[in-house]
């Protein structure tokens, strides 16, 4: 008597259950649908345009942030260094290289989900096209450690891992159909503690 009901009901639950964890693993994805992937850097170039697919429209609803216009900026993350291993505050990082062209940029790091860093506020939480010290060649190293390190340093936590944020403003390369052309900065692990 309660066996058809009971079957349809255990049908229902585990197809919502499946379907649920599906939209939320896809969402969680930091590359795939309508991203694209230069070295470790990634981003979602349509996330911000009227014509973005639901996955990309997914994660801008899912990180509640605000975007830039499609002309106005580009946002590329990176969890992993330049040779496929995580960021983690134990180590140290070189971030070295050239930006795409912008008129401004931005580099700072946050926790694995996006969020801000509880640093000491006299630590250096970012840098940016302004502040960050060039070579003769106008390049950069900018060296992300727990510890203080002479010249361009970006504070990260000591013993968690992190995310470095790069954003680029004011840039061509957010309205253009040639991004996964640009060359990013490196990022190059050069020494470990405790690992």
């Amino acid at each position: 008597m309660f066996r058809i009901p009971l079957l349809v009901a255990l049908a229902l639950a585990i197809t919502f259950g499946l379907g649920t964890f599906s939209a939320v693993w896809a969402l969680k994805a930091t590359i795939g649908f309508g991203s694209i992937a230069i070295g470790p850097w990634n981003a979602f170039p349509n996330a911000q345009t009227s014509s973005a697919d639901p996955y990309a429209r997914a994660h801008r609803a899912r990180d509640g942030a605000l975007l830039f216009g499609s002309a106005e900026g580009l946002v590329f993350r990176a969890s992993h260094d330049s040779s496929g291993l995580m960021l983690t505050g134990r180590c140290t990082y070189d971030v070295a290289g050239l930006t795409p062209p912008a008129r401004f940029w931005t580099l700072h790091a946050t926790t694995p989900d996006g969020k801000p860093l509880s640093l000491d506020r006299n630590m250096p939480a970012g840098l940016n096209s302004w502040t960050v010290l060039r070579g003769a060649d106008s390049n950069f190293t900018i060296r992300a450690a727990a510890g203080a390190q002479p010249g361009n340093w970006l504070a990260v936590p000591a013993d968690q891992p992190f995310r470095l944020v790069l954003t680029l403003l004011d840039t061509p390369a957010a309205g253009s159909s040639g991004v996964v052309d640009l060359s990013m900065p490196v990022i190059t692990r050069t020494g470990c503690s405790n690992a």
